[in-house]
């Protein structure tokens, strides 16, 4: 292993005096290789970070704005107007694996949900070793075609892992047939253990579900709501959800009927954790983005420089924030 006092020479020679490697491996008294591979370390463990700033990004502008109508800490990702959905993915999965290691630590608990965002997320992490902390996934997975616990448990997995963390799955549908039984699994002293963790979140991570576009989100296209739940929702005005509860347009969700059967943190449960982190990309993402600002549940928002464009060209052409019902 590298000492982290030629990692930091190292990188100070290179990036801040513009030395050459082959000068930089007479100074250490390395050769050049070493001094490349010192030089990756400095960037995989985030003592140095690579931006670049296209000169006409709209991003401090737009994180601005967003921050001042919402209220939110907003880090917009500069990216082309030309890039495809999934390169527009892979550039905000990157800034929010950077931000959460930088937010993360020994002695917390992260909250996880599922989702193609998170999945993305989990792609881009880098170790980083953590003691006495947890993470645990926020809402069920299983559904009538699947279990769901391979995929949702890979995924929570890779967060446990990248931080050396204790992972805590939630063995639960998604959504459950009736309410009742909800209410009485939400008394099972296995799944009471699980909703404690979850009480005691530090840090929440999830992206916005949109009902429709080109590109799904899963919970609307791996067969977790039938011909009939879908049309109940477009009848109730939804937009999209966020850990599965879903959302009107204007941040309502108490009345939504599947709400009861959702077994996902509610915003207003969200709203009791300190920091909490939506990560968005997609331009069918914008109508969901507006309504979860509405209801207020997150405090941090990374966002793509085009998403991020069309969320304040709708906001500005309906400004008006009514109180979730």
């Amino acid at each position: 292993m590298e000492r982290e006092t030629d990692v930091l020479r190292a990188a100070s020679m290179y990036y801040l005096q513009d030395l050459k490697m082959e000068v930089i491996a007479r100074h250490l008294g390395t050769s050049r290789s070493t001094v490349s591979r010192l030089l990756k370390r400095a960037r995989e463990t985030g003592l140095v970070e690579i931006t670049l700033r296209p000169s006409s990004t709209r991003a401090p502008g737009l994180g601005r704005s967003i921050t001042s109508e919402f209220g939110v800490e907003a880090y917009v990702v500069p990216v082309p107007d030309s890039a495809n959905h999934a390169e527009r993915l892979d550039q905000v999965s990157m800034t929010a694996a950077r931000l959460l290691a930088s937010w993360f630590d020994s002695d917390m608990v992260m909250g996880v949900a599922w989702g193609t965002t998170l999945a993305s997320v989990s792609r881009f992490l880098q170790p980083k070793p953590t003691r006495g902390s947890a993470v645990v996934q926020l809402n069920g997975a299983a559904n009538t075609r699947t279990s769901g616990i391979d995929y949702a448990s890979d995924l929570i997995s890779s967060f446990g892992t990248a931080f050396g963390a204790a992972v805590h799955h939630f063995s639960v549908p998604a959504f459950f047939d009736y309410p009742e039984t909800k209410d009485a699994m939400w008394r099972e002293r296995s799944i009471r253990r699980v909703l404690d963790v979850q009480a005691r979140v530090d840090l929440a991570l999830f992206g916005v579900g949109a009902v429709a576009g080109a590109v799904p989100s899963h919970v609307y296209a791996a067969g977790y709501l039938d011909a009939d739940d879908i049309a109940e929702l477009k009848a109730q005005g939804v937009v999209g959800d966020v850990c599965t509860v879903f959302l009107r347009a204007d941040g309502s969700w108490r009345d939504v009927a599947l709400n009861d059967r959702a077994t996902g943190p509610t915003p207003e449960q969200l709203q009791r954790i300190p920091r909490r982190v939506a990560v968005v990309a997609g331009d069918n993402k914008v109508g969901p983005l507006l309504a979860a600002l509405r209801a207020g549940v997150m405090t941090d928002l990374v966002v793509d420089e085009r998403t991020a464009t069309k969320l304040m060209d709708r906001f500005r052409k309906t400004p008006r924030r009514p109180p979730p019902a």
